[in-house]
């Protein structure tokens, strides 16, 4: 979003705040500069949705424009991989019915450039890295399931109407947070995700880390992944939609990803370098829905849009640092 704002987009922000903490909104603010549109809806209540885009229509209108909205960057869905294999009907129905509400939103007012938020999980294991875009699309668990289908409703989409204008990001691992410390990953009850953990290791909120598997054919063991800061991601956004505008083609699917692959140990040991002291961990079993080795081929997105991720796996860790110690309970719940 401020990334959008730095480009100069004028953004409105939907969140239905299911895994977000209202005290982010002045934060934003703040580093955005100006007060921010926010709108508290939940995607999957088709209703709802329609009166944000209702709402745009008639404020555009009543200025002269002709649209509300000239474009949606669509981040909205769940995102954990374990939770979805524990929870597949959840992912389904939310990942999937947000898409439709919105889209179908979207064609009612004549709006028909989007920038869809994909995954790298949509590869699957099939596959020897680096993952490029033609390769098919395979995935192993149910997070990466919703994605390959809404990449093909989204391909549909366009198919029947040849006017929208569609990019598919295919995000590997974001980690980090604003170099300002004042945001950052704030996970909602026990963390997902590699990083976001151990974090909350490092400041002392959890005991240890859980390093799921060290049997994988990996060098240490431990699975890779294509880390990349949130920051870098936030610059595709904007390359992306920026190409949107003269594309002559109605999808466009890139990898976001530095090319690298980062072992789950070499990532606590940059982590510990980041904190100053070694973080805990201790191996566990693997588990359910994990692939071995997952890194990008960016080359596309740098040959199309112009777009290199920079900073490296030390920023990473030194950014998330920055924040989480700064905030060692996250944002506050007020």
């Amino acid at each position: 979003m401020l990334a959008l704002i730095e480009a100069g987009y004028d953004v409105e922000i939907v969140d239905s705040f299911v895994n977000a903490k209202h005290s982010v909104i002045p934060r934003l603010c703040e580093l955005a500069g100006r007060d921010l549109r926010v709108h508290e809806v939940d995607l999957t209540d088709r209703a709802a949705t329609e009166g944000i885009f209702a709402d745009a229509a008639a404020r555009a209108a009543a200025a002269g424009r002709r649209l509300g909205f000239d474009a949606v960057v669509h981040f909205a869905g769940l995102k954990a991989v374990g939770e979805s294999v524990a929870k597949p009907l959840a992912y389904y129905d939310n990942n999937l019915g947000s898409t439709f509400s919105l889209v179908e939103a979207m064609a009612r007012h004549g709006i028909r450039h989007l920038v869809f938020s994909s995954s790298a999980t949509v590869y699957g294991d099939s596959y020897p890295a680096p993952f490029t875009e033609d390769l098919p699309t395979r995935a192993t668990n149910p997070y990466g399931w919703t994605k390959v289908m809404i990449e093909q409703v989204l391909r549909d989409v366009a198919a029947a109407d040849p006017t929208w204008r569609v990019g598919l990001l295919r995000y590997f691992n974001p980690i980090g947070a604003h170099p300002s410390g004042r945001i950052g990953e704030d996970p909602q009850g026990i963390p997902n995700n590699l990083i976001p953990y151990l974090a909350q290791v490092a400041v002392g909120r959890r005991a240890e880390l859980s390093v799921y598997g060290d049997d994988y054919p990996t060098p240490d063991g431990t699975c890779l992944r294509d880390y990349i800061h949130v920051l870098d991601l936030a610059a595709g956004h904007v390359a992306a939609l920026d190409y949107l505008w003269d594309a002559t083609e109605p999808v466009g699917t890139w990898n976001l990803g530095t090319g690298h692959g980062t072992s789950v140990l070499d990532m606590v040991a940059a982590f510990s370098r980041a904190v100053g002291s070694p973080v805990p961990y201790r191996i566990v079993d693997r588990r359910p829905g994990d692939i071995a080795v997952s890194y990008a081929d960016p080359s596309r997105a740098r040959a199309e849009l112009g777009w290199v991720a920079s900073r490296s796996v030390d920023d990473m860790c030194a950014d998330t640092w920055r924040w989480q110690s700064a905030n060692p309970q996250g944002f506050p719940d007020a």
